[in-house]
């Protein structure tokens, strides 16, 4: 018996800029429905980006019926800014590209702390 081959998974094709302050993440998801087929997380300082899409085709011609169905999976994970507060976090869906945009917050300046004689 030969072993089952695990294919990889593909990557989510993303632009990446920076906007005003925001880091800006633009993915290509072209044909999902974002409400059941897209799944961000963010979990230790990087964003998840999971999607899969299914397209099922049925035609009928002279007697035969035909039915087609093609499904995949597609992942991507990309660290974020440090010091990024998860809440802020937005995404939106149009035409095809996820748009996420993460505040940028500044990093703060080390700060000195005196050490006293005991």
């Amino acid at each position: 018996m030969l072993p089952i081959r695990e294919w990889p998974v593909p990557e989510i094709r993303v632009d990446e800029m920076v906007d005003g302050g925001e880091l800006v993440i633009r993915a290509e998801l072209p044909g999902v429905d974002p409400d059941k087929d897209v799944e961000l997380t963010v979990h230790d300082g990087a964003l998840d980006i999971r999607a899969e899409r299914r397209e099922e085709k049925e035609t009928e011609e002279k007697g035969y019926l035909r039915r087609e169905l093609r499904f995949g999976s597609f992942s991507r994970s990309l660290p974020l800014p440090q010091g990024v507060a998860e809440e802020d976090i937005k995404a939106t869906y149009k035409n095809g590209i996820l748009e996420v945009r993460v505040p940028h917050r500044e990093p703060q300046e080390a700060k000195k702390i005196a050490v006293t004689k005991a």
